[in-house]
């Protein structure tokens, strides 16, 4: 029994509540779904609490302002490693120098860097041995001395002991070695157990990664080199206002006159701050440095489509759209719109929309109500 009236008295009010949202649409008319037109009466926008403002024309054609993390591109990044096993004898350059290609870097005390010269000189040794058999037995066949294969082993073993000592001269200028020192080491036979690793361009140090006394294994990481005429400018958009944003566009960095360019717009969002990493490449006069932070604003994906600046409360979200509702004669147009940009009181947008307009500010709610009640959604 007690449910029954439990249940009789849960639809009376379900009756009332649509009594009462009934009469507070009484007279309004019906919405043009061609163009989702709402029209109200005076009376109706003051009972709605509808407020209009005039968009603002954008000051740029820029973003608002968004953080950005100054960072060494990664092709202009490399490390200098010992090219054989060694103990770090000195080192020539110290963090934050710039360096020319061929400039001393860290020198080698290296046995292994012994051994490498003095199998170079044996296989040198062995290749002259080779030619000189090489000719003698050339001679001896055309005398009709000795047999054909003969010479075709002797031409063999030519053939290897050359290739012997091309790969011997080549790890030597693996190791460091210039041409100009394979020569003097063949003529002189001066073998020496000290290695200078120079710069194999010009760049800045950006790290030392060892200290005198050290040993270290061959590949073993010695210096970090960077070329910082160019920077990356990292810079973490909302995925709100990532359409807005297309590579090509040009970015600004706040106090700094060279504009950069972006060259990355990423596929992936963190999910942690809900940003997309969007990445600038810009030209560096030498006051940005890595590791710096700074605000960028980038340029709209059209400069030709003008910007407006309006209250975040006129903004009208359906699903992944956006819309505002602009004054006609009469009622309200649903207007759609691009996003560009967006902070907690102001967003900045695009559209068929002028600075004449009028744009709801206040009442999106009932105006949105009416869309819903008329099916327009």
């Amino acid at each position: 029994m007690h449910f029954r009236e439990a249940s009789l008295c849960l639809r009376c009010w379900q009756t009332l509540a649509r009594a009462v949202l009934a009469l507070a649409f009484i007279g309004l008319p019906s919405l043009s779904m061609a163009e989702e037109e709402v029209k109200l009466t005076p009376a109706q926008l003051q009972t709605l609490g509808v407020r209009v403002v005039h968009p603002v024309s954008s000051r740029t054609d820029k973003t608002l302002p968004y953080p950005a993390q100054i960072v060494i591109p990664t092709p202009q990044l490399w490390v200098v490693s010992a090219p054989v096993a060694g103990m770090v004898n000195g080192l020539s350059v110290a963090r934050g120098d710039r360096v020319d290609s061929g400039q001393p870097l860290v020198t080698l005390e290296s046995p292994s860097f012994v051994s490498l010269q003095r199998e170079y000189l044996h296989a040198f040794a062995q290749d002259v041995l080779a030619a000189q058999q090489l000719k003698r037995n050339t001679d001896l066949f055309e005398g009709k001395v000795v047999p054909q294969r003969v010479l075709e082993t002797t031409q063999a073993e030519a053939r290897q002991a050359s290739a012997a000592v091309a790969e011997r001269r080549q790890m030597l200028r693996l190791s460091g070695f210039s041409d100009e020192a394979i020569s003097r080491l063949t003529s002189e036979t001066a073998i020496t157990s000290t290695l200078t690793v120079v710069a194999p361009q010009s760049a800045t140090v950006v790290e030392i990664v060892v200290s005198p006394g050290q040993r270290v294994e061959q590949a073993a990481p010695l210096v970090k080199l960077a070329r910082l005429s160019t920077l990356w400018a990292e810079i973490a958009i909302p995925a709100s206002s990532i359409r807005a944003i297309r590579p090509g566009a040009r970015v600004e960095i706040d106090g700094y006159a060279i504009p950069g360019q972006v060259v990355l717009v990423s596929e992936t969002t963190d999910t942690a701050t809900q940003t997309i990493l969007v990445r600038a490449e810009v030209p560096n006069s030498g006051e940005l440095r890595p590791g710096q932070t700074a605000a960028v604003r980038v340029s709209f994906l059209s400069s030709g489509d003008s910007a407006w600046e309006i209250p975040y409360s006129a903004l009208v979200r359906r699903g992944d759209k956006a819309s505002v509702f602009v004054a006609i004669e009469g009622g309200f147009r649903l207007v759609p719109v691009t996003l560009l940009a967006e902070d907690q009181d102001h967003v900045v947008v695009s559209g068929a929309i002028a600075d004449k307009d009028e744009v709801a500010v206040s009442g999106i709610s009932a105006l949105r109500g009416i869309l819903l009640r008329l099916g327009a959604e």
